[in-house]
Parts: C-alpha cells; sequence; structure tokens
C-alpha cells in the first residue's frame, strides 16, 4: 500500500469509527429505553385498575373480575371480586415476597420462589406475570432481533434472562412499533429454542393520559384449546394509593 492511500485509510477509520461508536451508543439507548417502556407499560410510579380475566380450555371457561394497585416495578396488591366463589382472594408483592390470601379458611399463604412460575388461579398467567417480581431491565439481557419476517415498523427484541435468574425461560423475544414503543406480541421459548406461549397485546385504548394495550391474550403451545383474556375496563396512573394498602393487614381485610 503507498503511503497516500495508507494516510487516507487512516483518516477514514479515525473519521467512521466514532460515528459507528455513537451510532451504537444510540442504538443502546434506545434499546433501553423500549424495554423500560415495555417493563412500565401497565405501571407508573402508581397505578389502580379494574380487570377482567377469561380463562379458556376446551371443557369449561370462567371469568374473574378484580381490582389492582401497583407502586412502582416493586409492589402490587390484587383483590378479586367475581365470582362469588373467589370474591375477596387477594394477592399481595413486596419486594421479591408474595403472599395469597383464601378468604373461606382466612389463612395467607407465602409464596415460595419455586412457585412463582405456577399457574395464577388456574390460568395461563403465572404468578410472576400478575405480579411481575422480574423486570427485562433488570433480571434479562437483551439485543436486537432479526426475525426471518420483520414487519415494516417493527422492533424485534431478544431477551435472555440473567444466570442467577430462576426463570424457566430460554429466551424471550419481544415485538413492538417503532414509533411509540408500543408491545405486539412476546414469544416465550425454552432452553432448547422451543416455542412454549404467546402473550399478543391488542386493542390500544388511551386510559387518563396514557395509551396501552387494553387487551392481553396469553396462548400456551402445549395446551391446545387452551387461552386466558385479560381486559383492562379502567386504568388509572400516577395516583396517590395509601401505603396501607401494600400490607398484611390489609391483604387479610375483607
Amino acid at each position: 500500500m503507498k503511503t497516500g492511500e495508507f494516510i487516507l485509510s487512516a483518516l477514514t477509520l479515525i473519521i467512521i469509527l466514532p460515528i459507528l461508536h455513537s451510532a451504537r451508543a444510540e442504538q443502546d439507548i434506545e434499546l433501553q429505553d423500549l424495554i423500560k417502556k415495555v417493563d412500565q407499560i401497565y405501571r407508573a410510579e402508581s397505578s389502580t385498575s379494574t380487570l377482567e380475566m377469561e380463562i379458556v380450555t376446551p371443557h369449561w371457561s370462567r371469568t374473574l373480575k378484580m381490582d389492582s394497585w401497583t407502586r412502582g416495578t416493586h409492589k402490587t396488591f390484587i383483590r378479586i371480586l367475581e365470582p362469588k366463589k373467589e370474591e375477596g382472594t387477594g394477592t399481595l408483592r413486596i419486594g421479591n415476597e408474595m403472599w395469597n390470601y383464601l378468604p373461606k379458611t382466612n389463612k395467607v399463604i407465602k409464596i415460595p420462589p419455586s412457585m412463582m412460575m405456577s399457574s395464577w388461579m388456574g390460568s395461563d398467567f403465572t404468578n410472576d406475570d400478575l405480579v411481575k417480581e422480574f423486570t427485562f431491565l433488570d433480571d434479562f439481557t437483551f439485543d436486537w432481533y432479526d426475525p426471518e419476517d420483520p414487519k415494516p415498523g417493527v422492533y424485534y427484541i431478544n431477551c435472555i434472562p440473567k444466570e442467577d435468574v430462576p426463570v424457566i425461560w430460554g429466551n424471550v423475544v419481544i415485538a413492538a412499533r417503532k414509533d411509540d414503543y408500543m408491545p405486539l406480541w412476546q414469544k416465550y421459548y425454552d432452553e432448547k429454542g422451543k416455542l412454549m406461549r404467546t402473550l399478543e397485546y391488542s386493542e390500544f385504548r388511551k386510559f387518563g393520559d396514557r395509551i396501552i394495550p387494553a387487551v392481553m391474550e396469553m396462548v400456551p403451545m402445549n395446551e391446545e384449546g387452551h387461552k386466558t383474556v385479560i381486559r383492562y375496563l379502567e386504568a388509572q396512573f400516577n395516583v396517590p394509593i395509601e401505603d396501607e394498602t401494600f400490607s398484611l393487614r390489609n391483604l387479610r381485610a375483607y
């Protein structure tokens, strides 16, 4: 290589490398913002909501109505309102601890970490899905993902649980809209790369000053004819919530 060509190549690298580094840094910031938005789509500093959960199997179906309160990503309280059979049943999560209250026996049961991936109230959602002990931002590593058939206007992200996080998934792929980071679906794979379940978001509606997917549908791939649909009936964000709401005393108070 001639001296002039070498100098030109060196100057090109000096100019291009900082640009590439800056572009990568911007992509990383955008990725972090997107993951944070997915984690907090139904949350804020605080939130209250009324929901319906429809559980469908090939042989039966039932619908639960419940109220929910959250504070940040670390506190959740859920109280079932209907049907009469489950009325008063409650779930409380503070940090990495979770309890269920059963009004028929007037007992509070602490849920061990090994049960966080178990079904909540016989649905296709797990205990962790409902109270969100784990977050993609804190408990997963993540990067951009290239699907076989990408759709225009959609970001794809691959999330892998950190080694010390006790979840059963090998990875989770998230699809979100580019214009507003709204999630469209999440696909959960086991450690062998087999698709185990799909969570789809739909019916984007405005509640107060925030737009959220009003419907979530969880479909397990290994149980034909099963699905669970959550519908948001009401929701408020960044509203005052008393500290007592997230307490064992309140859990029992029904």
